[in-house]
């Protein structure tokens, strides 16, 4: 059994930055997540692809230990996404979006994945969020993804989902867009009334802010040298923040700031290097380095205002 599943999308992404290209590459929420999730614990896919889906692919991701059974084939094209990347990283150009058989997508749980603690639900359409918390039998820990498009067109459905959900994560323009309000922890807290007992909100490159029950926390992202594709990066942070969480079992507040501070280091990799490459070979005792990167980093020692000044 998988202690941890993802549901969302495998695909096929051609990316443009202003210094490398790459065409028809792995891509998809789930592929990030589950590369970035084995680094602690067992984790199963699901998510749908055509017969043009590269075998390659799978046999990187079975490579790597993720369980597959809940990957579904169907006849016909693959998710495909193309964009480009300005050298503001923040922006980007959709130029080409196939939804291919990821438009008739029904997740489907096999029976060995619905005992499953810990679920990350990617950004997909709510009522296929729903349908999977349908399926689910006693998760421990059920993570919700979503963005301003279901929030514009599917709120209703989405608040439902929210409310089967433990932890939201969402980015910050889309937290403003939900609660109608500039500030991130209102915002927050009229999200945590619908159900969650918890959001992190994601920053881009600026890091991640944890609003919960318990308290506030913030993360920045690491000031790399090299920045090449920031594709995947909030579902890899996802995958090392829950994978963690799932390896560990300590849901305290405590325990949910070390899972976000080694989310926040696996994502730190996935931008060095164009799509899931980085990902691909990443090993534990990198992002454990790079973990003490981050402890550095933040550290600081407490003085009084008074001391300070005087």
């Amino acid at each position: 059994m998988s202690t941890l599943i993802v549901v969302g999308s495998l695909g096929l992404d051609t990316l443009e930055t202003p210094f490398d290209r790459a065409e028809r590459v792995l891509g998809g929420s789930a592929a990030y997540f589950a590369l970035a999730a084995k680094l602690y614990t067992d984790v199963g896919i699901v998510a749908v692809v055509g017969d043009d889906f590269p075998e390659a692919h799978v046999d990187l991701l079975a490579g790597k230990g993720i369980d597959l059974s809940g990957l579904q084939r169907e006849p016909g094209e693959t998710f495909f996404w193309a964009g480009r990347y300005h050298y503001d990283m923040n922006a980007r150009d959709t130029l080409e979006t196939r939804l291919g058989v990821f438009a008739d997508f029904r997740p489907t749980l096999p029976d060995s994945y619905r005992d499953a603690p810990y679920v990350f639900l990617a950004n997909i359409l709510p009522s296929l969020q729903i349908s999977v918390q349908e399926q689910v039998r006693r998760p421990r820990l059920v993570v919700l993804d979503s963005m301003n498009l279901w929030i514009e067109t599917q709120k209703d459905r989405l608040i439902e989902a929210m409310r089967r959900s433990n932890v939201m994560t969402i980015n910050d323009e889309e937290a403003r867009q939900y609660a109608g309000t500039f500030s991130l922890r209102a915002a927050a807290r009229t999200i945590m009334e619908q159900g969650p007992r918890a959001v992190i909100i994601k920053k881009g490159e600026h890091g991640v802010i944890l609003i919960s029950e318990q308290g506030v926390f913030g993360a920045p992202a690491l000031l790399l040298e090299d920045v090449k594709d920031p594709t995947g990066a909030g579902d890899s942070f996802a995958g090392g923040f829950l994978g963690y969480l799932s390896e560990t079992g300590d849901t305290s507040f405590t325990g949910v700031k070390r899972a976000l501070i080694h989310g926040t280091a696996v994502a730190s990799f996935t931008v060095e290097a164009l799509g899931a490459e980085r990902l691909a070979t990443l090993t534990r005792e990198e992002v454990e380095a790079r973990y003490s990167e981050f402890i550095e980093f933040t550290s600081f020692e407490a003085a009084s205002i008074s001391a300070a000044v005087g």
